[in-house]
């Protein structure tokens, strides 16, 4: 288990990350037209501006406060709101409030792939970014065949190779314009 995720400049939220497995998934869940150290913030600054990231409570509270709250949590804080909060009743009511159940119970790489795929807001990509987080960060062995050969946040393993990952992944945008 890491001490940290190093998706973002906060210390803490680094911690929270790794030490929390659905503010991990809450990292996931709002990692779309933000940047990638805004999104992996934001279970840090929600948990301090509603004073929880317990699932079964945060499933029963309106978090658009929260999330507009300045600094915005995220660019569409209503709908990140709502999809955080989705999140956090699926996890509450499938899982009993542990997220990490999501993996640690899927019995291979197809049960944990359609465990994933039922979040609300994670589709293919986010599939296999966080699979990539879980087998090479967590050592989940039924993440491991899920993850993509391409570089992932999961090799990202301190502030330098967030760096890294992200040139890669700009050259990588750029020549798929390009192409």
């Amino acid at each position: 288990m890491p001490a940290a995720l190093y998706f973002t400049q906060d210390p803490a939220a680094c911690k929270l990350l790794a030490n929390d497995p659905f503010a991990l998934l809450v990292g996931f869940a709002i990692d779309q037209q933000v940047t990638v150290q805004k999104a992996f913030a934001g279970p840090q600054v929600l948990k301090e501006r509603v004073g929880t990231l317990e699932p079964k409570e945060l499933a029963a509270m309106d978090l658009a406060p929260a999330f507009a709250e300045k600094p915005a949590i995220h660019r569409f804080p209503g709908a990140m709101a709502e999809r955080v909060r989705e999140l956090a009743a699926v996890v509450a009511e499938e899982y009993g409030g542990d997220a990490s159940r999501i993996w640690s119970e899927a019995k291979d790489g197809a049960e944990l792939k359609k465990r994933i795929g039922a979040l609300p807001g994670f589709g293919e990509m986010k599939i296999k970014s966080l699979s990539a987080v879980l087998a090479k960060q967590f050592g989940v062995k039924a993440a491991e065949d899920l993850a993509p050969a391409h570089p992932t946040l999961g090799d990202v393993t301190s502030p330098e190779e967030l760096e890294r990952y992200q040139e890669w992944k700009r050259a990588y945008k750029k020549a798929a314009k390009g192409a």
